[in-house]
C-alpha cells in the first residue's frame, strides 16, 4: 500500500478529478437551465431543453455529492474552515439547488403559462446560482480567507458575505456561470434541431470566446494585482498534521511559483484558452460532438490550472499565512485515507460505468414532434 506522502497527493488528485466530472456533466444541465429562458421560445422548446438533460441531471448531481463527501473526508480541516467561512454563500447554493429538482417535476403537472413560466424562472435561478458561487468560492481561495487558529487549535474565521463579493472573485464567478452556459449550449447544439440548435451555436460561441478573454484577464490580474503564497520551511509530508508549525511567505507574482519551476505546466492554461476558442469555432462550423468535447476540456483545464497554481495550498489564510491549509497538513489520518482509496477504486467504476451507458441508452436528438407525441410521460 502507497506511504502517507503518496496517499496525501493522490487524495490531492482525486478531489480535482470529482470537480472536474461535476464541471463537465452537472456543468451542461447547468447550463441548459440557465439558457432555458433565452433560448428557448415558447413552451415546447423549453420542453424539448429540459429533457434534453432530464434522464442525466439527478446522476450528474452524484459528482458534487461525492466531491462533497471526499473532502469532508479527506481534508477535514478544509470542510470546517470552508463551512464556517463560506457559510451564508453555500446555505445559498443549497437553496438554490432545491429549486431544481421542485422544477423539473413540478413544471409540467399543470397545461398554464403562468405556472410553467413560474417554474422556469426556478429551474434558471437554482442553475445560475451556485454556477456563480463555485467561481465566487475559488476566486477567494486565490486571495485567501480571513481565518485563522487560536492557541486550542479553535478555528477563527473574520469575514462576512458581502466581503466575498470583491471584484476578483466576481470575475471568478463571471466566467465560472459562462462556462457552464457554454456546456449547455453546446450540449443542445448534440441533442436539439433547427432553430433552437442555431439560437444554441449562436450563444455558445459568443460565450465561449468571453470565457477564454475573462481566462486570459483572471491570469494576468492573479500575476500582476494579486499576492501568492509560498511555503519556505520544511514541510514533513509524512508525518502528523501541523496546521500552524510552517512558515509561509507571501509575495507579488507568488503564484507563478510552480510554472517557475515547471515551465511545461503553462501548458494546462494554454489548453484552456484553446480549448474555449476551438469550441467557439466549432460551434459555428457545424461541429456538435467536437465543441462539446472542446467544452468539456476547455473546463477540465480552468479547474486543474487552478490546482496547479494552488498547489500545495488547499485554503490560504489572509489573516495568518502561516495558519494556511496545504494538501500535507490538511488531511485526515492515512488509515483513512487507505479505507477511502480502496472504496474509491470500487466505486468510481461503477460511476463511470452507468454514466456511460445511461449516456448510451438516451442517445439520440429531442424535437417538438416528439415531445407532442409523449406529452404525458415527459417533463
Amino acid at each position: 500500500m502507497m506511504d502517507y506522502e503518496t496517499l496525501r497527493f493522490v487524495w490531492w488528485v482525486l478531489i480535482g478529478v470529482l470537480l472536474i466530472g461535476f464541471a463537465v456533466t452537472d456543468g451542461f444541465d447547468m447550463g441548459v437551465a440557465t439558457l432555458l429562458k433565452i433560448v428557448g421560445h415558447g413552451d415546447e422548446e423549453r420542453r424539448v431543453m429540459i429533457n434534453s438533460m432530464a434522464p442525466h441531471w439527478d446522476g450528474n448531481q452524484v459528482w458534487l455529492v461525492t466531491a462533497g463527501g471526499a473532502l469532508f473526508a479527506a481534508w477535514p480541516p478544509v470542510y470546517a474552515a470552508a463551512f464556517n467561512g463560506f457559510y451564508f454563500a453555500l446555505m445559498l447554493t443549497l437553496f438554490a439547488l432545491f429549486l431544481r429538482p421542485l422544477a423539473f417535476d413540478y413544471r409540467s403537472k399543470l397545461e398554464n403559462s403562468t405556472w410553467r413560466s413560474r417554474w422556469d424562472w426556478g429551474l434558471t435561478i437554482g442553475s445560475a446560482v451556485p454556477a456563480l458561487i463555485f467561481g465566487v468560492a475559488f476566486g477567494n481561495l486565490l486571495q485567501g480567507v480571513p481565518f485563522q487558529f487560536d492557541d486550542y487549535l479553535r478555528l477563527e474565521y473574520q469575514g462576512g458575505l458581502l466581503g466575498l463579493l470583491n471584484p476578483f472573485a466576481l470575475l471568478a464567478g463571471l466566467l465560472s456561470l459562462l462556462m457552464f452556459v457554454t456546456h449547455g449550449a453546446a450540449w443542445l447544439q448534440l441533442k436539439t434541431e433547427g432553430e433552437l440548435r442555431s439560437r444554441s451555436a449562436a450563444i455558445g460561441s459568443l460565450t465561449a470566446l468571453v470565457c477564454a478573454a475573462l481566462f486570459v484577464l483572471g491570469g494576468v490580474w492573479l500575476l500582476l494585482g494579486i499576492d501568492g503564497y509560498q511555503v519556505t520551511s520544511v514541510i514533513d509530508t509524512q508525518g502528523y498534521n501541523d496546521t500552524t508549525g510552517k512558515v509561509v511567505a507571501v509575495s507579488a507574482g507568488g503564484w507563478m511559483t510552480n510554472y517557475s519551476r515547471f515551465p511545461l505546466l503553462w501548458l494546462l492554461p494554454v489548453l484552456g484558452v484553446l480549448g474555449f476558442v476551438l469550441c467557439a469555432l466549432t460551434m459555428k462550423l457545424g461541429r456538435h460532438a467536437l465543441a462539446f468535447t472542446s467544452s468539456a476540456v476547455a473546463m477540465a483545464m480552468v479547474v486543474v490550472t487552478t490546482g496547479v497554481t494552488m498547489f500545495p495550498f488547499v485554503m490560504p489564510s489572509s489573516l495568518n499565512p502561516n495558519h494556511s491549509l496545504t494538501m500535507w497538513d490538511a488531511t485526515a489520518s492515512e488509515l483513512t485515507l487507505k479505507i477511502m482509496f480502496v472504496v474509491v477504486c470500487i466505486f468510481v467504476p461503477l460511476i463511470l460505468l452507468y454514466t456511460a451507458w445511461s449516456y448510451w441508452v438516451m442517445r439520440g436528438r429531442l424535437n417538438e414532434q416528439f415531445i407532442r407525441d409523449n406529452d404525458k410521460a415527459l417533463y
